[in-house]
């Protein structure tokens, strides 16, 4: 007797399949266990951040051999140093009037809702004056270039990029260059298995260590600057990207894995490899990618941009500060500079706040202890926002440079 197979069957095994084996999905399992770990034993809890610390060091050991390699093949590959510097022009000149744009709204959004007007009945400013304070009165733009890995590794690569086009041996040399760079996304591929246990170690010890009740005096904040960010990606970002035919949630869709792998770790670099790879399938060059995403991490931090100019604004408010109009471009002013490369540097967000407080001479420093506790929960909507704001420049360059084709992209409809 023959038995027919059903199709309906096959088709939900085959489906099954599919979700099992998708990393997506074992990254969404670790953050749902790892928020629900953290909630109910917190102590537990704590004791897992190890896991989400190590992948990061994990990621962070590819994170400069990648950037060094892919730049120096994208400038030497183009062969021509007038389109290197095009580029090169386009992404800072694009990356600069979009990350003030970042600071505007965010200071607006501030001093319109203004998120420290808070009851501040039964609550006590831990001192952080120690840690602030010394970072900014230590604070040296050279110490800041020596401790930026990001930004020594970008010099070096785009020093070795030109010189290269001057090599007699040029071609034999980005052969080499070309399969150092297989075998390095080769060992980063395995690597990307363990990014569940790394989103799981990261959520468990955020919730077990601040918990929920503890976030109720700074959720007016939190819901200031999630909020902007989410109006700067569809509305801002969103715009652009239309301007250009493309629909800003068929971006964030092909981009799911890595938005989920920056929420579990709080890291934007955790994603800096595969986006790369992922932007040369949909269709931009090799030579752009590798120009404009490793350049962006430390010069298009939107995200970043947003949550620094709302914290200055959120501490003058809780210490009852009145910051005028000049003060307040003032602090646009500061941060457009200061601002640029934080991301290389731990810490570096603390850094900046200070340096730019000290320089008011009028808000407290002292005040960023109030953001110790809840900094962490912010720093994934930073993260999101940083990378989906270099995945839209990275695009956009493409698309002025006339050499991206558009692969798996959903066109706006007229």
């Amino acid at each position: 007797m023959n038995i027919t197979p059903n199709p309906s069957t096959n088709t939900k095994k085959s489906l099954f399949k599919t979700v099992v084996t998708n990393l997506t999905f074992w990254v969404l399992i670790a953050i749902i266990s790892g928020v629900l770990l953290g909630h109910f034993s917190p102590q537990n809890g704590v004791k897992m951040e190890f896991l989400g610390k190590k992948f990061i060091q994990l990621i962070s050991v590819f994170i400069g051999p990648i950037i060094f390699l892919t730049i120096v093949l994208g400038i030497s590959g183009m062969g021509n140093l007038k389109k290197v510097g095009r580029i090169g022009v386009k992404a800072l000149a694009y990356f600069e009037v979009v990350s003030t744009v970042a600071l505007a709204i965010g200071v607006t959004v501030a001093y319109l809702f203004k998120p420290g007007k808070i009851d501040k009945s039964g609550l006590t400013f831990g001192d952080a004056s120690q840690y602030t304070q010394g970072a900014a009165e230590h604070f040296s733009w050279l110490q800041f270039f020596l401790s930026n890995f990001t930004l020594q590794v970008l010099l070096a690569a785009i020093v070795c990029g030109i010189a290269l086009n001057f090599y007699k041996k040029r071609e034999q040399t980005i052969l080499v260059l070309e399969r150092v760079s297989k075998v390095v996304f080769f060992g980063l591929k395995y690597v990307m298995y363990l990014a569940p246990i790394g989103a799981f170690g990261g959520m468990a010890y955020t919730i077990g260590k601040f918990g929920l009740a503890t976030l109720i005096p700074l959720g007016k904040l939190m819901l200031c600057v999630y909020l902007t960010m989410a109006l700067f990606v569809f509305l801002i970002l969103g715009s652009i990207l239309r301007y250009y035919k493309i629909s800003i949630f068929s971006i964030l869709k092909y981009i799911k894995e890595e938005l989920l792998l920056v929420l579990g770790t709080s890291s934007s670099e955790a994603a800096l490899p595969s986006i790369m790879v992922k932007l040369e399938r949909m269709g931009c060059s090799k030579s752009v990618v590798g120009l404009v995403i490793p350049t962006g991490y430390s010069f298009n931090l939107d995200g970043t941009s947003i949550y620094l100019s709302m914290s200055v604004l959120f501490i003058a408010q809780l210490y009852d500060v009145h910051l005028s109009f000049f003060e307040i471009l003032t602090v646009i002013g500061i941060l457009m500079i200061t601002s640029k490369g934080a991301a290389g540097v731990t810490g570096s967000g603390f850094i900046v706040l200070a340096s730019t407080l000290t320089a008011l001479h009028k808000i407290p420093v002292e005040g960023l202890a109030f953001l110790l506790g809840v900094d962490k929960f912010m720093s994934e909507a930073r993260a999101i926002t940083n990378l989906i704001g270099n995945t839209v420049a990275t695009i956009i360059i493409s698309k002025t440079e006339r050499d991206f084709t558009e692969l798996n992209l959903e066109p706006v409809s007229e």
